[in-house]
């Protein structure tokens, strides 16, 4: 049975828990360590501890931080239940009334007033920056905070997608063109539920590690770590595919970011665009990766992009190793045509990644 911790959060451009499942599976046994420096929701790390494994996740964007330690460093279920009941106790609607009505027209359409406010409080209060419990909290409100406007209520938002949050004006015009109104959450209520349904699966017996870092500097926020990584699955940013910080701007507001879509605030040198800075910067982050690991070990990655062949991808690739290792073996390489995108849910007739290509490296030191 599914781990119900898996979708706290939907997420877009992510790899299924059954990809990391056969890579650990098959490249490591009980007791090493799995590392993903781009881990997005935290699929590999996470389904790494359930297999009683060690692991670590990094990723530059809050959102990924949230979500990875939520996962495999998470609390007690009545932790979260008290801090919930704290949080709610110690809310006061009229506190953020004034800050409701400076937000941008985006919010007084995208939250019901009353619910808006609730957002607010927790945005305030919630410091998922260090307590478990709270961005355990954190994590549960992330997933939702923006989704389908149903009579289930699982979501605070006006009708948007699951995985991404759309742009302002664009919601803006959607939401009139269909006269959809917010409709009013209890965002406390919602979060128990939530909270209640998560723990339905028993907590793995070990805790993972996570790091909101930028792989080029996680030697220094995790220097215990060195000498220590069995295997890397990961998948990192597609060439000029997304932006995090675009997509996932809504979420990065909760957590204390702008309140409109903003670029180069997280990542300040995204270098996704071009071809060769973009590779460029894979190198960079694998020479960075190197000193993590074991003599012997094995690397995997999921990667896809947009005006780019299977071919090139497998020749550079594979050319880029000589950063991570001294001697290297490509053992797998199977390229997937992609039907289904999860772009076509909310941007049908988009140009996009059309392919993803899996690779399997065996690294010698």
């Amino acid at each position: 049975m599914r781990h119900r911790f898996h979708s706290i959060c939907p997420y877009f451009a992510m790899f299924p828990e059954q990809f990391a499942e056969k890579w650990i599976e098959r490249c490591t046994r009980l007791g090493q360590t799995v590392i993903d420096p781009f881990c997005g929701r935290g699929t590999a790390p996470f389904q790494a501890i359930l297999m009683n494994r060690n692991a670590i996740g990094s990723d530059v964007n809050p959102v990924a931080f949230v979500l990875t330690g939520a996962k495999v460093d998470s609390p007690v279920q009545k932790s979260v239940e008290r801090r919930l009941r704290e949080l709610e106790q110690n809310y006061q609607s009229e506190e953020f009334e004034a800050e409701r009505l400076t937000l941008p027209p985006f919010f007084k359409r995208a939250f019901h007033h009353a619910t808006l406010r609730q957002i607010l409080s927790l945005r305030r209060d919630l410091n998922w920056k260090t307590s478990r419990v709270d961005r355990f909290i954190a994590a549960l409100a992330l997933g939702a905070m923006h989704g389908e406007m149903t009579t289930s209520a699982s979501y605070f938002s006006n009708q948007l997608p699951r995985t991404i949050s759309t742009k302002p004006a664009y919601s803006l015009c959607f939401w009139q063109e269909r006269r959809l109104w917010p409709q009013r959450r209890e965002v406390f209520s919602i979060l128990r539920q939530k909270a209640a349904f998560r723990f339905e699966s028993p907590q793995p017996s070990i805790r993972g590690k996570a790091y909101l870092s930028d792989v080029r500097a996680l030697r220094l926020v995790a220097p215990e770590a060195e000498s220590s990584v069995d295997c890397v699955i990961t998948s990192p940013p597609y060439l000029d595919i997304t932006n995090f910080e675009e997509d996932q701007w809504l979420r990065l507001w909760f957590l204390g970011g702008a309140a409109e879509p903003r670029c180069a605030v997280y990542s300040h040198d995204n270098r996704y665009k071009s071809i060769s800075n973009y590779w460029s910067f894979l190198c960079d982050a694998w020479r960075a990766l190197r000193p993590f690991l074991t003599r012997r070990s094995t690397f995997v990655c999921r990667i896809g992009g947009r005006n780019i062949d299977p071919v090139s991808i497998k020749t550079t690739l594979s050319a880029s190793m000589q950063f991570l290792a001294t001697r290297w073996k490509l053992q797998e390489y199977v390229v997937s045509t992609l039907v289904r995108r999860q772009t076509d849910a909310f941007r049908p007739g988009s140009v996009g990644c059309r392919f993803e290509v899996d690779f399997c490296f065996d690294l010698y030191q």
